[in-house]
């Protein structure tokens, strides 16, 4: 019981000698955004985009100028697509429209968006998804910034993406071309030329029709197509193909003229090899 008494004075002493400012918490002294945003940019040098990513999102939050905190958030994502962790870059993304929306980064942010979902398409073979989303943003990004110069980089992978939409329709109607399936690979070869006519897909998706509808027994619709082809491609070797159905004894002569044009294309290739 006394050695009870003695411990419980010489904690009584103790706490009543400690200076009462010892009690009080005192926040740690706050980070200089600057110097952590400029941490992220040494970093980024490296191509630590990693590290780098973790400095911007550091510096966002100690920003106190609006403006500043947006940048750090557009470079955090920044990182985050360049190591490619898509996902991660999209979820910051949608963090910044809503944070963000008058930020004058905004075209860029929709800019990278965009591009985030065209590097995901991968072959014709595989999911629609990266396609449809990266072509539903490229559209949005072309009618809200249509003169930028993003919108001309922008509208060269829209020709791609339609060319990759287009490849996926044949991809398809070929395998129903080769189960004999002749109804639904007539429907995706039309989907070609009706939402796809300027890819490079159209003479062959005519020919594929001219190809079917003969073997058919149609021979009206075959040379309905085959017309088409002609008119528009009279020189493709997609429309020699589609002649020979009907004239299987034909063969197309080359006029001197296209000889002589052909042999000066051929020569000027041999002198492009043979230069040191």
């Amino acid at each position: 019981m006394l050695r009870f008494l003695s411990s419980f004075l010489i904690l009584f002493v103790l706490i009543g000698c400690s200076k009462k400012d010892d009690l009080i918490y005192t926040p740690s002294e706050k980070k200089d955004p600057y110097k952590i945003y400029n941490e992220a940019l040494e970093a980024m040098k490296t191509n630590d985009f990693f590290y780098a990513n973790t400095k911007f999102e550091e510096a966002e939050l100690n920003f106190t100028d609006i403006n500043l905190s947006a940048k750090s958030a557009i470079m955090s994502v920044f990182c985050l697509y360049g190591i490619n962790f898509y996902d991660e870059a999209l979820d910051n993304l949608n963090r910044y429209f809503k944070l963000y929306p008058a930020d004058k980064n905004l075209m860029y942010a929709h800019y990278l968006e965009a591009i985030i979902y065209f590097e995901q398409i991968s072959d014709e073979k595989r999911d629609l998804k990266p396609l449809i989303k990266s072509l539903e943003k490229i559209n949005f990004f072309l009618e809200k910034f249509p003169n930028s110069d993003y919108a001309l980089d922008l509208k060269f992978k829209k020709d791609l993406i339609r060319n990759q939409l287009a490849a996926k329709e044949m991809y398809v109607a070929k395998h129903y071309i080769k189960t004999q399936k002749w109804i639904p690979a007539i429907s995706r070869l039309k989907v070609i030329l009706k939402d796809y006519d300027k890819t490079i897909f159209v003479e062959e998706a005519l020919l594929r029709l001219v190809e079917i509808h003969y073997y058919l027994g149609l021979e009206e619709e075959a040379q309905k197509y085959a017309k088409i082809l002609g008119f528009n491609y009279n020189s493709s070797e997609w429309y020699e193909s589609a002649y020979k159905i009907f004239n299987k004894k034909y063969e197309f002569k080359i006029t001197k003229k296209e000889e002589k044009k052909k042999k000066n294309f051929l020569n000027k290739i041999i002198d492009i090899i043979n230069l040191d």
